[in-house]
């Protein structure tokens, strides 16, 4: 399976698992792997596919379909000026709050900027009239896991941002998709399972929508053993946060920029526990709530990408910090609410033990 072709089935399916009803193509050859993944998922019953030639037509279409049903549309076009054209849609989606999604195939950086016919500068395209933009990088062959990861978290973000999950602004959001040859798919079929494999149950990546159930056995309203992660970022949220995981009985781990450092329930030499294998096999978090960026601790890091822990992370505006693409769901702080149930045992054994390694 090429990669172009692997990209466009991973990509379409976190479409789908993301809620994605309708999808409108303007067909073009750089964009015929994604055109072809939306076309197989329409035979598959999974969406809607509506096919118009012109870009324009396509636009404004896709913007229709979005204001009556409230969730985003992708629209498709090919490289070149057929992204242009959909700039009237994207500027009416940005002026009325329409979750409007931009897919915009193009050239890959070494075919840029040659002068060849009907090519642009398409990353930032839209300018400010996109809630977000990203240009994503070109699908390369040998790293399936964590382009999967990438793009996956990439798709499930341009979602909830377009349909105004986190937080409420919905609108226009522009993907611009480098695609490298060969676009048609070889002989073997896209098979999303080990490397290109999504979340279990047929749920998106990231997801911004209620907090899962209690894990059995544990505090109601936890969610398991939970552990809070304070990264540099606003002192005010941050500090907030560590307020709402004292009372719930969270340990914290902060960064000493993050205005967490030094607050109540905050563990100093939590990040060198994280370092301990023998600790962490008995103490390993089920879930780990992630505000700010962390930027300095290893463990940290190694137990974000922790296959076994749930991640969630704490936003605060259209971008969050999610470094590992791991995070599995983003709320407001005001969603961050004190657990029912104070675990008392989990917070006094991680305190009893940071006092003996500090």
């Amino acid at each position: 399976m090429n990669p172009s072709t692997a990209f466009a089935g991973v990509l379409v399916d976190e479409l789908v698992r993301g809620g994605v009803t309708d999808a409108v193509l303007a067909p073009g050859s750089r964009s015929a792997p994604v055109a072809l993944a939306l076309a197989a998922a329409e035979r598959a019953g999974l969406l809607r596919l509506h096919v118009r030639i012109d870009e324009r037509t396509a636009g404004f279409l896709a913007l229709g379909l979005a204001r009556a049903s409230g969730r985003p549309v992708p629209v498709l076009t090919t490289s070149g000026t057929a992204a242009a054209h959909l700039h009237a849609a994207v500027l009416e989606a940005d002026a009325a709050g329409v979750p409007l999604l931009a897919l915009t195939a193009d050239r890959p950086p070494e075919l840029r900027g040659t002068g060849a016919n009907q090519t642009i500068d398409q990353p930032g395209l839209y300018g400010g009239a996109v809630r977000w933009a990203a240009d994503v990088g070109v699908p390369e062959a040998g790293r399936e896991a964590a382009q999967n990861r990438y793009w996956r978290s990439l798709v499930a973000r341009a979602l909830i941002v377009a349909g105004g999950g986190q937080p409420a602004d919905p609108g226009p959001v522009h993907l611009n998709l480098a695609l490298r040859e060969p676009l048609l798919p070889d002989e073997e079929a896209v098979a999303l399972e080990g490397p290109w494999a999504g979340r279990p149950g047929g749920a998106p990546w990231t997801d911004a929508g209620p907090a899962a159930a209690p894990a059995t056995g544990s505090p109601a309203g936890t969610g398991g053993r939970t552990l809070v992660v304070v990264g540099d970022g606003p002192a005010a949220i941050a500090r907030e946060a560590a307020s709402v995981a004292d009372r719930s009985g969270w340990p914290v781990i902060a960064e000493p920029s993050s205005g967490a450092w030094g607050t109540a329930g905050s563990l100093r030499a939590g990040a060198l526990l994280l370092g301990s294998p023998d600790w962490l096999a008995a103490h390993r978090p089920d879930r780990v709530v992630v505000v700010g960026r962390p930027t300095l601790s290893r463990p940290v890091t190694a137990l974000v990408t922790d296959p076994s822990v749930r991640v969630e992370t704490v936003v605060g505006a259209p971008r969050w910090a999610d470094a590992a693409r791991t995070s599995g769901r983003v709320v407001g702080l005001a969603d961050l609410a004190p657990a029912a149930g104070r675990d008392t045992e989990w917070s006094a054994a991680w305190r009893r033990a940071t006092a003996r390694v500090g």
